[in-house]
């Protein structure tokens, strides 16, 4: 698991009749955001970040703790508790009793904790009388033995117990990052990817946030998102676009007269790689001015020495772009692999270029 660092604000825990709680915690991520973009809010009073590469940035983990807490008191004036731990559960418990662990010293931290820690009060009150007191005892439990008496909310817990969940069930307000979007207006809902029955999962709301963040901390060019617009290949068809920025309302749904049929590569490269393509004797295989290949091609050759085998292609299929101007001559060629990879290649200039790879 992830050594991450806990932020406990106690005073931010309780919400406000005036709704400042939430603003104030707002703050307080934000100016945590310039520390370290991954900051992630888990409930009010409490949010993480990995600690790994602050402590990198800052020169130690001492440095990190310190700008932590001067960034909380500048904007607030509030103390703050900090705890280093591997896992959300254990992150938290080390927050409220300020301890920092090291690599490995987790395992023996949990296991110390007492078993009311695991917030389950009939679980406290039934291993007291068991005479389990840790979350240690309660780990060592067979598995067979809890579930033949306990729920299955207390099955999830000893496994919470035993390390194989990071956190507890209900440790996260699943709700939080809705209302932070909102603190923020960023309530508009655009064109999004839903799940399979539509819902969007807390991951989702996790990721827009942090790409927010990283935004705000890097300018509107810092996150990209892939888009399709307009054109006869994938290479030219697959653009970036700023996150956020409004999509175009009107679909392209010209022509484009040559344009290469499907199914379009998964992956098309923004800075194409030059190859060579030989025939069974070793020699350059080259496009011809009819369109039509010079041999049939039976390897390829990277620029760095590798060479495949090529057991099927299919083109080449020539493309003349505007004849008008100074004009663009291209073919596309489509090659499988002895090793089973499927590759687009394009010849322009004399030389060959793979462009696209397929799934």
């Amino acid at each position: 698991m992830e050594r991450l660092l806990a932020l406990w604000v106690e005073p931010l825990s309780e919400e406000r009749p005036d709704g400042s709680t939430l603003r104030d915690y707002l703050r307080v991520l934000d100016v945590l955001g310039a520390l370290c973009p991954f900051v992630e809010p888990i409930r009010l009073g409490l949010c993480t970040l990995p600690i790994r590469g602050p402590s990198r940035f800052f020169g130690g983990d001492e440095a990190v703790f310190a700008a932590v807490r001067q960034s909380v008191c500048d904007v607030l004036g509030l103390e703050v508790f900090l705890g280093v731990a591997e896992g959300l559960f254990c992150a938290e418990l080390a927050a409220r009793q300020e301890v920092v662990l090291s690599v490995g010293q987790t395992t023996a931290f949990r296991r110390s904790q007492p078993l009311a820690a695991l917030g389950h009060k009939e679980l406290a009150t039934t291993g007291r009388r068991l005479g389990l007191y840790t979350v240690g005892d309660f780990a060592d439990l067979k598995s067979a033995s809890v579930a033949e008496r306990f729920s299955a909310t207390v099955r999830v817990l000893h496994r919470v117990a035993r390390g194989e969940l990071a956190e507890l069930p209900g440790q996260r307000d699943t709700r939080l990052a809705a209302r932070l979007r909102s603190a923020r207006g960023e309530d508009v809902v655009g064109d999004e990817q839903v799940g399979f029955f539509g819902q969007r999962s807390a991951g989702d709301d996790r990721a827009q946030a942090a790409a927010h963040r990283v935004r705000h901390r890097l300018g509107p060019e810092g996150v990209l998102v892939a888009r399709l617009r307009g054109g006869r290949v994938p290479e030219d068809r697959a653009s970036l676009a700023p996150w956020g920025s409004p999509s175009r309302e009107v679909r392209d749904d010209a022509p484009w007269p040559g344009r290469l049929v499907g199914p379009s590569p998964i992956t098309s490269l923004h800075q194409p790689v030059a190859l060579d393509l030989r025939d069974e004797h070793g020699e350059p295989v080259r496009m011809g001015a009819r369109g039509s290949l010079s041999a049939t091609p039976t390897s390829l050759v990277l620029l760095r020495g590798s060479r495949r085998g090529i057991v099927w292609f299919a083109g080449p299929w020539p493309l003349v772009e505007r004849w008008w101007a100074s004009g663009r001559r291209r073919a596309h060629l489509q090659v499988l692999l002895d090793s089973g990879e499927a590759m687009l290649l394009s010849a322009e200039g004399g030389r060959w270029w793979l462009v696209g790879i397929y799934d």
